[in-house]
């Protein structure tokens, strides 16, 4: 995420490029995210900026802005992946591994302004944003009284532009004021503006501060370190816009991102590099010199050193927790799917369709006569077929009594499953209750089948015979 070095570089094109220029056209593609979340829209910005002198850019921390010729002023901020590129210089302060083919305009593109001028000094700027984190929106305020008006006076000072309002006595009170991590604080922008992830574990490292220690636990010497040190790292970020090829040798920023490498997580002489969880962001630590003077919070946890790849945007991981992908939440979902069958008790196979027969019971069954069964004539043919046998409803009933009175038993046998480790002594009488249970239950159920068939078998068979077919009668007949 562009930090407030990153942003002192466009600035610098900025005023380089445009500025004591006129805008002479404007290009915009409508997003209702970067324009709309802000309450404009990129029509609105077009109308605001085309035709206009552009007499200055400026800078607030990660805001800037351009000052025109009359309000409204265009108020811009990157997020995590915004940027401007210009048609006839190379802005970039990092170069990515793979090579990308120049086009114009850029991908991701959300507005292109044109510049007036002939030959070498024609230039075009476009605001590019492939994740639409950024924000474009117009202030209707004078240009001196910019930092005055919403969003730029909920921010605190600039380290670099307010250097008379944040002093050491300032960052004294605000630090002794909270009880958070000190790098929490330090990423808060209603603190001061500016100072992003990379920013703060530098400002840290200098001043010898670990990043999980309250803010109110430092000595007036801490204090001082730390003042000192925010100061010259940004500074120094701004000066060298930030080109992380012209910073100290001695700063943590030239090897932080060795995170996973063969010879990664280690300075050049050899002091070993941690990378923590810091209120959800990653820090890069050095323990040897980053010691714990004070309490902690509670919310660190320690990444994995020796994981393979490179270290990710910690802002990028921010979203990824606010935004899951659809896999992540199929993986959950089958996660949750998978822990509640372990959760689940086995599924027990339902006995009252077919209740189980006792030895006694199936003794009795084969003793009895069965009943015919009746046959019923057919009317094509006049050859006989099974009828179905009729409905036994007393037999439904006896198979829902069987089904209750397995309930009861398998409620009895839980509850004294439950308590059988409470109570030892009062086993003997719950097993002896059970048998006698299970004994009345076999009773009851070769009772009601005995009924149950005898009620079949005294019903009256259906008369079988053969139905002559049309055919035969009308032979007959003739």
């Amino acid at each position: 995420m562009p930090e407030i070095g990153e942003v002192a570089r466009i600035v610098h094109y900025l005023r380089k490029h445009l500025v004591n220029k006129t805008i002479a056209n404007v290009r915009v593609q409508e997003d209702d995210i970067v324009y709309g979340k802000v309450g404009t829209t990129a029509a609105a910005f077009q109308k605001a900026v085309k035709g206009k002198k552009l007499l200055d850019a400026r800078q607030q921390g990660k805001y800037f802005w351009l000052v025109l010729s009359s309000p409204p002023h265009p108020l811009m901020h990157f997020g995590m992946s915004g940027w401007m590129k210009f048609s006839n210089d190379d802005t970039a302060y990092y170069r990515p591994k793979k090579e990308e083919e120049e086009e114009w305009p850029p991908k991701y593109w959300k507005f292109v302004l044109e510049a007036d001028g002939k030959g070498d000094g024609k230039c075009e700027v476009a605001f590019v944003d492939p994740r639409r984190l950024a924000r474009v929106r117009l202030v209707d305020a004078k240009a001196e009284d910019m930092r005055m008006t919403s969003p730029l006076k909920e921010n605190g000072p600039d380290p670099v532009q307010d250097k008379d309002v944040l002093t050491y006595e300032w960052l004294c009170a605000k630090m002794r004021s909270k009880k958070v991590p000190v790098k929490a604080l330090l990423l808060d922008q209603a603190n001061m503006s500016g100072v992003g992830n990379w920013v703060a574990d530098e400002v840290l490292y200098q001043a010898r501060i670990h990043p999980e220690q309250y803010s109110n636990t430092f000595s007036d010497e801490q204090l001082r370190q730390l003042h000192d040190s925010l100061m010259n790292v940004c500074t120094t970020a701004v000066e060298t816009l930030a080109e992380s090829s012209k910073f100290p040798e001695t700063w943590l920023m030239r090897y932080r991102w060795d995170k996973g490498k063969k010879d990664g997580n280690k300075l050049p002489n050899g002091e070993k590099i941690v990378h923590l969880k810091v209120g959800g962001r990653t820090s890069a630590v050095v323990p040897s010199v980053q010691k714990k003077t004070g309490a902690v919070a509670g919310d660190v946890s320690k990444t994995d050193q020796n994981s393979e790849g490179g270290e990710e945007e910690e802002e990028e991981e921010e979203v990824e927790r606010k935004k899951p992908t659809k896999g992540r939440k199929r993986k959950a979902k089958a996660e949750q799917d998978d822990d509640a069958e372990e959760d689940a008790p086995a599924p027990t196979r339902s006995r009252a369709r077919n209740p189980k027969k006792t030895p006694a019971a199936a003794e009795e069954e084969d003793d009895e006569p069965k009943p015919a069964v009746a046959k019923k004539p057919s009317k094509a043919n006049g050859t006989a077929k099974e009828a179905k046998p009729p409905r036994r409803r007393t037999a439904s009933r006896a198979s829902k009594q069987i089904k209750a009175q397995q309930d009861g038993e398998q409620a009895d046998s839980g509850a004294e499953a439950d308590t059988a480790d409470a109570k030892p002594a009062a086993s003997k009488p719950a097993n002896k209750k059970r048998k006698e249970d299970k004994a009345n239950h076999d009773t009851t159920t070769t009772t009601i089948k005995k009924r149950t068939k005898a009620a079949t078998a005294a019903k009256p068979e259906e008369p079988q015979g053969r139905r002559r077919s049309t055919r035969t009668a009308t032979k007959q007949s003739s």
